[in-house]
């Protein structure tokens, strides 16, 4: 692809969003009955395409358990408050209540309560014993430390998760998770992240992970992309991604998933992501408007309470119904944020896809113009796509 330049010192691609682009219809539509979204990593099949944000505002061990039942993966934060607390309702109810401007100095607060490995256990075998597919997130820097009581628990996927993880990270101050050893020795498959370039993806395909995640500073929440100046618009960064699996593929005859993670607040978002290349998408915001989130109608990022470097927010986020109704439906409201997988099987049947790799294929173009074309009185009112 070419280059743009920037200055006479500096050249860069251009990089897209999801509202830059659109999907185009094909010659072929189906009903949307005959849509199959399921999705399948490792040994674990499941109905939706779906993870639920290692986030304390989206999972809780209750919200992962119901997520599951509707056909998804709940992914619980370890490093979060319910490790730290055994009983963190209190806090989330403070945290709903906070200013604004005293709200991140509090969350640090909270969260300089020590983890607590007992409760890393008793969390993940309270998942299981749900029947659900159990999962959990840590960072890299504390995976060695936890990784006990995470085998103990038999968590069924683990995953590794950061702002940005790469498979070379250089310390001159400690020893650095070997993410290659760590994920070959361990006997759970793990999926790592997050990443926006085709290098480092394919560098953290070959660690051996059955999924990568792809997404840096996209998310409602995070502020990354002011605080670092770092990230890559979601649509660029999925497609390059995917190009580093097809590699992978090639060269190895593993397929490692691609995980959408972070900028999708509607149906048709979802959608373009795996237009783009994704397999499933990780959602925060829109779960943390269901009634069952651990403080609904409220979300932070995970390094929100960074001791030193805050690099998140806490937003408000409208109620809006059951998780159920927001993943399936039925929708009560017109603006695409109810009913998010019920929207991906009729997008997928308008264009005439049967499968989610199938839609990996459709055809996308550059239509900036779709967010504003005829939906003036919509933008003007506040309502539908304007909202």
């Amino acid at each position: 692809m070419a280059e743009v330049e920037i200055g006479i010192y500096k050249s860069g691609r251009q990089a897209y969003g999801f509202d830059d682009i659109a999907i185009v219809p094909s010659r072929r539509t189906r009903d949307p009955e005959d849509v199959d979204i399921s999705w399948r990593i490792d040994a674990y099949n499941f109905e939706l395409p779906v993870l639920g944000a290692a986030m304390d505002g989206v999972m809780s061990p209750r919200s992962a358990i119901e997520m599951g039942r509707l056909g998804g993966l709940g992914v619980l934060n370890l490093e979060g408050l319910w490790t730290r607390y055994e009983d963190p309702l209190p806090l989330f109810e403070e945290i709903m209540t906070i200013d604004n401007d005293k709200a991140t100095a509090r969350m640090q607060q909270m969260y300089e309560e020590p983890i607590k490995m007992e409760l890393v256990t008793a969390r993940i075998r309270e998942m299981k014993e749900a029947g659900i597919t159990s999962a959990a997130s840590v960072t890299p820097p504390r995976t060695a430390s936890l990784a006990d009581a995470i085998a103990e628990a038999e968590l069924d996927i683990l995953v590794i998760q950061g702002t940005v993880v790469s498979a070379e990270h250089v310390s001159k101050t400690s020893e650095p998770l070997n993410l290659k050893q760590f994920i070959r020795e361990f006997d759970i498959p793990t999926i790592v992240g997050g990443c926006a370039s085709y290098q480092a993806a394919l560098h953290l395909m070959r660690t051996g992970a059955v999924g990568v995640l792809v997404g840096v500073g996209p998310g409602n929440a995070c502020t990354t992309r002011g605080v670092l100046g770092l990230g890559v618009p979601q649509a660029t960064a999925i497609a390059d991604v995917a190009g580093a699996r097809m590699r992978h593929l090639d060269e190895t005859g593993v397929y490692v998933h691609v995980i959408a993670d972070g900028g999708m607040s509607k149906g048709g978002d979802i959608a373009k992501a795996i237009a783009c290349g994704a397999d499933a998408v990780m959602l925060g915001s829109p779960l943390s408007s269901a009634t069952e989130a651990p403080a609904p109608g409220n979300h932070w990022g995970m390094a929100t309470f960074h001791p030193t470097l805050p690099r998140g927010t806490r937003v408000s986020t409208q109620v809006r119904g059951s998780l159920k109704e927001i993943l399936l439906g039925p929708a009560h409201q017109n603006d695409g944020r109810m009913n998010l997988f019920g929207a991906l099987r009729t997008s997928m049947a308008t264009c005439g896809f049967e499968t989610v790799k199938e839609f990996q294929k459709a055809e996308v173009m550059i239509a900036p113009a779709l967010q504003t074309e005829g939906k003036d009185l919509q933008r003007s009112q506040g309502v539908g796509m304007g909202h």
